[in-house]
């Protein structure tokens, strides 16, 4: 009687088993399928595509194993270090800076996260750069900055987007999308520049503000174009920018691409594209706590 029960927990167990193997294998091939195959092809593929980096994969097969036999483990951890390798080859970049001149342009982007003030801007920047784009900045009082910074030009939008500018702000226009994508297209220093804030909302599908966003950008050359587009790096919709410009980080950037969360390299949401007649010399993510996301800043040489 003893010998019969230890033998039906014995099959118990080894059922048990081979079902958590198998929830492993098909956990592990739908993310890997929704990373790598079916990514944004439709709106509820693109949502589980946004939410499942390889940082969030990585660390879901590696918390699987731990449930697993020995020899399971050993391929779950086969599988998260290939995907480990996949994701630094992607995200961390090396590159040896240019030397900057004094007539270089600076330029800055960064989600403000609507709590900080001018000043607490230029502290994390560390220095006041030539251009600074700024979403979700609060301050609504621009003409007092106009007043304590009188040798400097402001732009302060409804849609809580600010452009600061060492020199003269011209041409500027506005536009935003039914669905809340907001790009303005300025001239400042002898360059075009667009400043984009794509609508975060969920609901929302991000094609409809990246298709926007890239029939808002008519030039091409002596254009830098930046801001929030809420989609990372590896998304379709910035096929058009991928091909038109270059990306500042990714040609002179040190460190993890990725600007959003709290410092954790999850995603690259935040973006400078500079085109290709101009030289990107070398191009900083700057760590915060002030902020969700990292601060961007790239200097560049016409």
């Amino acid at each position: 009687m003893v010998g019969s029960k230890r033998i039906s927990f014995k099959i118990i167990l080894t059922v048990l088993r081979i079902i958590l193997q198998l929830i492993n294998v098909a956990i592990i091939l739908v993310l890997l399928a929704i990373h790598f195959v079916i990514k944004e092809q439709t709106f509820w593929s693109s949502l589980y595509f946004y939410a499942c980096p390889l940082p969030v994969i990585i660390f879901g097969v590696l918390a699987m194993s731990i449930i697993l036999t020995k020899r399971w483990r050993r391929y779950n951890l086969i599988i998260a270090t290939v995907l480990l390798i996949i994701w630094l080859s992607r995200s961390f970049k090396i590159h040896i800076p240019d030397t900057v001149k004094e007539t270089d342009l600076e330029v800055v982007f960064w989600n403000a996260s609507r709590e900080n003030t001018f000043e607490s801007v230029i502290n994390e920047s560390g220095d006041i750069p030539d251009v600074m784009v700024l979403v979700e900045f609060r301050k609504k009082n621009i003409e007092e900055l106009k007043k304590r910074y009188p040798e400097y030009y402001f732009y302060k939008s409804d849609r809580e987007l600010f452009i600061f500018s060492k020199t003269p702000l011209d041409t500027i226009i506005e536009n935003t999308s039914n669905y809340n994508t907001t790009v303005i297209n300025f001239k400042t220093a002898g360059l075009n520049f667009y400043a984009v804030d794509a609508t975060g909302s969920p609901d929302v599908p991000k094609e409809w503000g990246l298709t926007y966003i890239n029939k808002s950008i008519k030039e091409k050359n002596n254009t830098i174009v930046l801001g929030d587009f809420n989609v990372p790096y590896e998304s379709v919709y910035l096929k058009q920018l991928k091909t038109d410009f270059n990306q500042a980080f990714n040609k002179k950037g040190n460190g993890f691409r990725e600007t959003w969360v709290y410092n954790i390299p999850l995603l690259s949401l935040d973006h400078i594209w500079v085109s290709k007649d101009l030289k990107i010399l070398k191009t900083k993510k700057l760590y915060t706590t002030k902020s969700d996301h990292s601060m961007l800043k790239t200097f560049v040489r016409k």
